[in-house]
């Protein structure tokens, strides 16, 4: 959700807090705002809209300090208003708090102070902080004391940063504390930085700290001190980024999504690189850090996750029910833990999330290994929360990914439910045809061989992008596709899509289906391909408009195709990563086309580290 940034040092701190928040936009941009602390004391400056309403702002008006905090937000309580913006200062003008998450207490803490004669001028849950901390401040001096006692009274999923305006240069530091959404802290020479994700640090250090949940943390420029609730010091390891900083550019695109778009021929192939031995017919995946003879005990999977990920955990599960021959259960994190579901020992459950932060993910796979299942994740970021409650961690090496709508994580989790698959299988002992390794091979060619025809999906996109809804439909392993296509356009273009398997359609959709409806169909390999012609012909004699994904020649489809997207052919299994590459260039130039802003589409957030 909400980006936070926090900086203690020598330099100037507004260039940096900026530039932080830039690289955290997409976390969330219906307000931003930055506090720092001066000779003058704390002062503040916030806006409505995007990052750059505030940058305009602090030209005209600017501010100085060698330590601060900013933040970009996606509002929970309290409308998108520059009153609402964070950062948050207490009724007394003693500190300053930005937060992402929701304080659950909040009104009961609020009337609470309220009684006690403190005011209120915001809507937001995140001001009860501000003043519980300056209500501890009277009380002690120390603000880390102040912090924790403030903690003990709140109920919530949070992570939030504070400064005081009072400190003179004995004294500058921040404190932060996290019970849910992520915070990291980067450690430099005589400098100390705080965010909720390693993007924003890259440029300046790569040695980080992940707070874990109950943590607060004190940083000033003399170092970190991490402690929890009871004040009981706490040693926590220090990491090393390995991202280049060019990875969070644009690289000459227009934007990050079509740069993300074409850069998984590689990122894919560096998810299976050093994994697969093609010579020997074997997967290596001793990196997941669960023993094989445990893995061989497993008899079924659930696999938890959310949004663009929920529709890779489909694709996995025909992967693992045919490669390893295991039962598979597909779940919203979001319902998991809401039923009752049965889980032993046998079980194995995946979390699947790009950021290893999605909370409704988190809670799940948290419920599941109450229960006693082994646990393990598909991620993207190494630390985060999600792998450091796995006992065993398969990461996908997509990089970061700063466009909202998912593209290359969501490629790059395919791979890997391909590996985890075969390596299933392999732990019980089945042997793997080589010819499922080799096919792998060729993925990353083939993906760049679909990426070629984007001139003429941005073609196509023109003739439709203003369509008022779309139907996909897919068969078999290629009906989470048609899902992920729908969701993108969606997200993107905020045009209404739905995705379904085909064979329902004859079930309620098609009586959506007239001559104004594009119906964009995923009609590749032979298991299901006849099928899929028989509910385009279904299509055609409504007079629906087709717009269809093929790896077959174009007479082979007849006269059932008004549009063609043609992908390279890899096999049943392998083919879904091939397949949403034409679907999610569609999204794309059909957003572009529309004026949406595609990177960071309304009401959305990268992370949803908030149920």
């Amino acid at each position: 959700m909400c980006g936070i940034v926090g900086y203690v040092g020598p330099r100037e701190v507004v260039p940096l807090l900026l530039d932080g928040l830039k690289r955290l936009e997409y976390r969330g941009y219906d307000s931003a705002g930055v506090a720092v602390v001066n000779g003058e004391g704390l002062q503040t400056a916030r806006a409505e809209g995007k990052l750059e309403e505030l940058v305009r702002k602090i030209a005209q008006s600017p501010l100085r300090g060698s330590f601060g905090l900013g933040h970009t937000r996606w509002a929970t309580h309290g409308r998108p208003i520059e009153r609402n913006a964070h950062p948050i200062v207490d009724a007394k003008k003693r500190v300053a708090v930005i937060h992402n998450g929701i304080i659950e207490n909040f009104n009961e803490l609020k009337q609470e102070l309220r009684a006690g004669g403190w005011s209120f001028a915001t809507d937001t849950d995140t001001e009860v902080i501000a003043n519980l901390v300056s209500l501890e401040l009277e009380r002690q001096p120390d603000l880390l004391a102040a912090v924790r006692a403030a903690v003990s009274r709140l109920e919530g999923h949070y992570a939030f940063a504070i400064v005081r305006g009072d400190a003179d240069e004995a004294c500058r530091e921040i404190v932060a504390a996290r019970q849910g959404p992520p915070l990291v802290l980067g450690l430099g020479d005589g400098e100390q930085f705080l965010a909720s994700d390693p993007t924003a640090l890259v440029n300046y250090t790569r040695q980080v700290v992940y707070l874990e949940n109950g943590d607060i943390a004190r940083l000033d420029r003399d170092g970190l001190e991490v402690v929890d609730r009871e004040g009981n010091p706490l040693k926590r390891a220090v990491r090393q980024l390995s991202w280049d900083p060019g990875q969070a550019e644009k690289g000459g695109y227009k934007h990050f999504m079509i740069k993300e778009i074409h850069e998984q021929p590689r990122v894919v192939q560096e998810t299976f690189s050093g994994r697969v031995d093609f010579e020997r017919g074997r997967i290596e995946l001793e990196e997941l850090g669960i023993a094989p003879e445990r893995l061989a005990g497993i008899e079924r999977l659930h696999v938890l996750a959310c949004g663009t990920s929920w529709h890779a955990a489909l694709v996995g599960k025909f992967l693992i029910e045919e490669l390893a021959r295991l039962p598979v259960e597909v779940d919203y994190g979001s319902e998991y833990r809401y039923r009752d579901p049965i889980v032993d020992d046998k079980v194995l459950a995946v979390g699947v999330s790009q950021s290893g932060e999605t909370a409704d993910t988190l809670s799940a796979m948290e419920a599941a290994k109450e229960r006693g299942s082994l646990l393990a994740c598909i991620c993207n970021v190494p630390g985060s929360q999600a792998t450091r409650i796995s006992e065993g961690t398969l990461i996908t090496h997509a990089g970061p990914e700063i466009g909202v709508a998912s593209t290359k994580a969501f490629t790059t989790q395919l791979v890997a439910f391909y590996l985890l698959a075969l390596y299933l299988r392999q732990c019980r002992g089945e042997a793997i045809d080589g010819a499922l390794l080799k096919t792998l091979s060729h993925v990353p060619q083939a993906i760049q061989d679909a990426l070629d025809q984007e001139r003429a999906i941005e073609e196509m996109a023109r003739r439709w992008f203003r369509a008022g809804d779309f139907l996909y439909l897919g068969r078999g392993i290629n009906y989470p596709i048609a899902l992920e296509g729908a969701l993108k356009l969606k997200e993107i273009s905020y045009i209404h899509a739905e995705g379904y398997p085909a064979g329902e359609m004859k079930h309620g959709p098609i009586a959506l289906i007239d001559e104004d409806l594009p119906v964009v169909a995923v009609a590749t390999g032979h298991r299901v391909f006849d099928k899929m012609l028989s509910n385009l012909q279904e299509v055609k004699a409504r007079d629906g408009k087709t717009l269809v994904v093929t790896d077959r020649p174009r007479a082979d489809l007849g006269d059932v195709a008004d549009e063609v997207m043609t992908v390279p052919s890899v096999g049943e299994l392998l083919q879904p990563i091939v397949n949403v590459i034409p679907l999610q260039l569609l999204a794309y130039h059909v957003g572009v086309r529309r004026g949406a802003d595609v990177d960071q589409p309304r009401n959305l957030a990268k992370s949803v580290t908030v149920e």
